[in-house]
């Protein structure tokens, strides 16, 4: 078993206040005016089985995990404009003694550790931030916030607190915050890369697991199990998404999640699964041959993806991009590789069936904040996963990895867990001697 199985890592961690209130000066410093942001209520999912999580902009600013909470930043340079208040504030709910009989204690404004243990040194009740944004709006006519999109789902989170600054000062203007703490995010500091080892390590725990049990005659289900139970006893607090565990003609279905299939010989089972250790997420695919052998055909498909991705990171390095245009563009090697290798069984190029994007940053959310077409930089942490998805031939192949962008090229972050279809055969078959030899003293 592996050392993240025998001892589980601990749970929650954070970086220093000093790390979030330095994220907090840069933005406020670019710009130059107020910056009011909601964390979420906890009343985003009424669902039992609701775990909070907070608004990941709100988090990368405070560090804070808990519900109901507000940040007010002001300039520097707002004092000169007649503003008498703090630059920062951390605006708290009240204590609910009721509620914590329920959920456990919640920090509060009046706790006497609270400026210690956030990291402001002003720390407000919630009720107050009203007062604090009519007196804002003597001073300025504008704030950044978090500012609805058509494309918004889930949770109505920006449009309500909009509304919301609205009602309470009215004809102030706002501007979305989204894409300047977006792009701040996407350069990961040495303590983000730390948690998203941790999510990756323990990830590549439960590829290595599923790999070792798959077989026929087990459903996707089962497979999926095993991978979040190592995620869940690791410390990860949830799933950085969905597991996907497709066989077959699943394996083409880009985010299966239904995992209801019955895993058959000859198939191939593709793994999509990735655990979210103390809010940062990995994400990582496999595919292998649920026998323990690639036929011939999977083989061929197998390698021309795994070529894609190679050739790929010989070329990941800042300056690339990710995206689809430009002289630069990742994306644009990792198609030229498979639609100048192999064919369908029409004798079609492959190019048409490599049907989504090369990858995408993580963080904080598995497609993590920022533009996409932005070139790569030192610090940031990108997925690599080519891959082709052919139905009537019931094989779908794909191959994610996670990598950090150095000064001069890439570090694969996902190294330990193996890529080549050997090494993947030997794995599954040394586990299928094990199985039949333990089955056999029963």
């Amino acid at each position: 078993m592996m050392a993240s199985l025998v001892l589980p890592l601990a749970a929650r961690e954070r970086e220093p206040n000093s790390v979030y209130a330095d994220r907090r000066a840069r933005l406020v410093a670019q710009l130059n005016a107020p910056v009011l942001l909601f964390g979420y209520t906890g009343r985003e999912n009424s669902s039992p089985a609701y775990v909070f999580l907070q608004e990941p902009n709100f988090y990368y600013l405070t560090g804070h995990n808990e519900e109901g909470a507000a940040l007010l930043l002001v300039p520097a340079s707002a004092a000169e404009k007649g503003w008498h208040g703090p630059n920062e504030i951390l605006f708290l709910p009240p204590r609910d003694p009721e509620e914590e009989k329920w959920n456990g204690p919640r920090m509060s404004p009046g706790d006497a550790d609270v400026q210690k243990k956030t990291g402001f040194a002003t720390v407000e009740a919630f009720s107050t931030l009203k007062a604090r944004l009519t007196d804002l709006t003597q001073n300025y006519s504008e704030v950044w916030t978090l500012t609805s999109h058509a494309d918004d789902t889930g949770y109505p989170h920006a449009r309500e607190w909009s509304a919301w600054i609205t009602q309470a000062a009215s004809g102030i203007a706002l501007h979305d915050a989204a894409p300047a703490i977006g792009a701040m995010r996407q350069v990961k500091s040495s303590g983000e890369i730390a948690l998203l080892t941790k999510a990756i390590e323990l990830s590549i725990d439960a590829q290595l697991a599923a790999m070792r049990m798959v077989r026929p005659g087990l459903y996707e289900y089962q497979v999926a199990a095993r991978m979040v139970e190592i995620h869940a006893y690791g410390g990860c607090e949830t799933e950085a998404y969905s597991p996907i565990v497709g066989t077959g003609l699943h394996s083409t279905v880009l985010h299966f999640n239904e995992l209801d299939a019955l895993i058959q010989d000859g198939d191939v089972v593709l793994m999509d699964v990735g655990g979210q250790y103390s809010g940062y997420t990995a994400d990582i695919t496999r595919t292998i041959p649920a026998n323990g052998h690639f036929t011939a055909r999977q083989r061929e498909i197998y390698e021309i993806v795994l070529g894609a991705q190679n050739a790929v990171l010989a070329a990941m390095k800042p300056g690339a991009t990710l995206g689809r245009q430009g002289s630069n563009s990742l994306y644009k090697i990792a198609y030229d590789y498979i639609n100048t290798h192999g064919a369908d069984r029409e004798g079609r190029s492959l190019g048409r069936y490599f049907t989504h994007g090369l990858g995408h940053h993580i963080g904080l959310d598995v497609h993590d904040a920022g533009e996409v077409n932005r070139p790569l930089e030192p610090g940031m942490v990108t997925t690599d996963e080519p891959g082709i998805y052919i139905p009537e031939e019931k094989i779908g192949v794909r191959i994610e990895d996670d990598a950090l962008i150095t000064p001069t090229g890439y570090k694969l972050l996902t190294a330990r867990l193996p890529r080549s279809v050997d090494e993947i055969e030997k794995i599954m078959g040394e586990a299928k001697v094990a199985h039949e030899e333990k089955s056999s003293e029963r």
